[in-house]
């Protein structure tokens, strides 16, 4: 229920290769863009949101009134469609998750990122903590919390460099390092700043192929990717050949983007702010393979990371087995979740 939907993707995908038969359920207001591509309906529920990390308390408080509403509004989805266990995923999806599923004495899973989601979720069910979370880095000591790296879909590791290069504009030189900026599908302001800074060879001295992707959250932030040597691809479905054509990503400081870019290997930059001013610190989550940077200080900080490219890969082999297992790890604990059964 709910949430990103590239995470819940890619558990279903672990789950699917187990037996199950997965449903989706988003909000009414979602346009399940990832979902329709990949030719799959869905149920519609009420999801409130607080504002994630950055939810405020008027915000928690009106999500908090349209709860119980959702809750049962979802109890009636659950009866209906009869799961063995039910996922929820982030924020407000596995709050109305865990909290319906309760009530209707069906086994669940959240995945939580947020501080309110864990508060909530950690009373009522199992739980996977993933890196965005505040508690991914303590020590856990609640039997319903176990910790896992973001999933992702392990086919991103077959990427093709020469299918990405086929694509690429004349402008693009295969001599110089490639630079590849992303915030995500869609592109924050702050990462098309960033994009504009490092251009500029008389501010950043940086000589190198300045690719980004992502479609502009507003038309203004266009203005930031107008610059001859800006390779602005928009929104891409082959971000995967991509990482392999990369030398250095710049990425926001979250998500399933940087477990991907660990998982091929490419050094990382985690561009902080990029989202409403969040900070997750993944640079501790994986230390030595994500160098971490504001945008005042990215050049000097890509700099280092162009220098370093050898070291940082090498870095980044440590983590990568165990990001591309999370996916099934998370869905072994949604297994055992499901196998307690209903309670009548």
């Amino acid at each position: 229920m709910g949430g990103d939907a590239v995470t819940a993707l890619n558990i279903a995908r672990a789950l699917s290769k187990k037996g199950f038969e997965c449903e989706f359920a988003l909000d009414h207001t979602a346009p399940g863009l990832l979902l329709q591509k990949e030719n799959i309906k869905w149920h519609k529920i009420s999801i409130p949101q607080a504002g994630g990390h950055a939810a405020t308390k008027t915000k928690l408080a009106k999500a908090g009134v349209k709860t119980t509403k959702a809750a049962l509004e979802a109890v009636k989805l659950i009866r209906k469609t009869k799961p063995d266990v039910v996922v929820g995923v982030i924020g407000g999806g596995a709050i109305i998750a865990c909290a319906s599923s309760k009530m209707a004495r069906v086994p669940a899973v959240g995945i939580l990122i947020t501080p309110t989601d864990a508060k909530v979720c950690g009373k009522l069910n199992a739980n996977v903590v993933l890196p965005e979370s505040n508690l991914f880095q303590q020590e856990l000591t609640n039997e319903n919390l176990h910790k896992a790296y973001s999933p992702i879909n392990p086919e991103v590791i077959g990427g093709n460099r020469e299918k990405a290069l086929e694509k690429m504009p004349e402008s693009f030189d295969p001599q110089k390092p490639t630079i590849l900026f992303s915030s995500g599908s869609s592109l924050f302001e702050i990462t098309a700043q960033a994009v504009q800074d490092i251009a500029d060879y008389e501010k950043s001295r940086i000589d190198a192929n300045i690719v980004v992707v992502g479609h502009p959250l507003k038309d203004e932030y266009l203005q930031y990717l107008e610059g001859e040597k800006i390779i602005n691809l928009g929104y891409v479905d082959w971000i995967h050949d991509l990482y392999h054509l990369a030398d250095v990503t710049v990425l926001s400081d979250d998500g399933v983007m940087i477990h991907e870019a660990i998982a091929c290997k490419v050094p990382i930059v985690a561009l902080t702010g990029v989202k409403y001013g969040r900070y997750h610190n993944m640079a501790a989550v994986f230390p030595g393979a994500v160098l971490e940077s504001p945008r005042e200080k990215l050049a000097e900080t890509l700099k280092s990371a162009l220098e370093n490219i050898d070291n940082l890969k090498s870095q980044a082999e440590k983590y990568g087995d165990d990001v591309l297992r999370s996916a099934d790890k998370i869905a072994d604990i949604i297994v055992i979740e499901a196998q307690k059964g209903r309670k009548n």
